[in-house]
């Protein structure tokens, strides 16, 4: 969740995957983070001093300004959020009055309303949900140990802790036929890109750098990941106000390449899947 900044300006952009052009959505006034493409790709949702706000399309053209959407009492969200399979719900990362030092998740209508709770215990930081509509991915920290990765029924109950061992996993998505979650872990000593069965089972190091690979997200059809990587190793953090790029990986050939150039981003740039519906 970030603080008022009415100094600072924040630019949306949409970057074509075939031939890397990026296109500038909008400039507004403040920190707006981690955009969600809508399911029929008609709006774009991002959090800006902890609600969200709709920001409408038309042929990848901003249509106007955000919109804010009604989170009932969930008003201080952070940037991990977004939307459900089938197009129809928000999830959510809520700082409650009791909470504060970390979130829990909620589960709230696409076009605003009450949110339900799902997670018992935080602090939860939501990041994945299944193709299938009936699991949520996030990471939580618990009992004062490192935060992993769990999931959980969208109607809440037990958690699954789904990765173990020493240092910081963080940034679950499902593949998207839900075999794989894609994350980024601190297991070997640096920050990069981890792959594992949807149960957490055969977790496998699928990329390499020397600078701290994060957040990776599946296309829509399965053949290619994005990820942000920071030029410099950030150890297990990863700040805003640094030279970062985005990542592409095919998933068939497994082929890396730049996607974007640097750019002043980090924290907040792509923390959440952002992936147009048509990949």
């Amino acid at each position: 969740m970030s603080a008022a900044a009415p100094n600072i300006s924040s630019v949306i952009e949409i970057v074509d995957i075939t031939n890397g052009q990026r296109r500038r959505v909008t400039t507004q006034k403040g920190i707006f983070e981690a955009p969600n493409w809508s399911r029929d790709g008609q709006f774009l949702i991002l959090n800006r001093d902890g609600q969200l706000y709709r920001l409408p399309l038309s042929n990848g053209e901003s249509g106007g300004a955000p919109i804010l959407i009604d989170t009932g009492f969930a008003r201080r969200c952070n940037n991990d959020h977004g939307i459900s399979p089938d197009g129809k719900e928000i999830v959510v990362s809520h700082h409650d009055a009791h909470n504060q030092d970390g979130s829990i998740i909620y589960i709230l209508p696409i076009e605003g309303g009450e949110p339900r709770q799902v997670t018992a215990n935080w602090p939860s930081y939501w990041h994945g949900w299944s193709p299938d509509g009936s699991t949520l991915a996030y990471v939580a920290g618990r009992n004062g140990r490192d935060f992993k990765i769990y999931s959980i029924n969208v109607n809440g109950g037990e958690e699954t802790q789904l990765t173990f061992g020493a240092g910081l996993d963080d940034g679950p998505d499902y593949s998207h036929d839900g075999r794989f979650i894609y994350y980024n872990s601190f297991a070997s000593g640096r920050m990069q890109i981890w792959r594992m069965d949807s149960d957490g089972s055969n977790p496998m190091q699928i990329v390499e750098s020397t600078g701290s690979d994060w957040f990776p997200h599946p296309s829509a059809d399965g053949k290619k990941l994005v990820f942000l990587r920071y030029l410099k190793d950030q150890g297990q953090a990863h700040p805003f106000g640094q030279n970062v790029q985005l990542m592409l990986l095919d998933l068939e050939n497994h082929q890396l390449s730049e996607l974007t150039q640097v750019f002043y981003g980090g924290q907040g740039s792509i923390n959440v899947p952002s992936w147009s519906p048509d990949s």
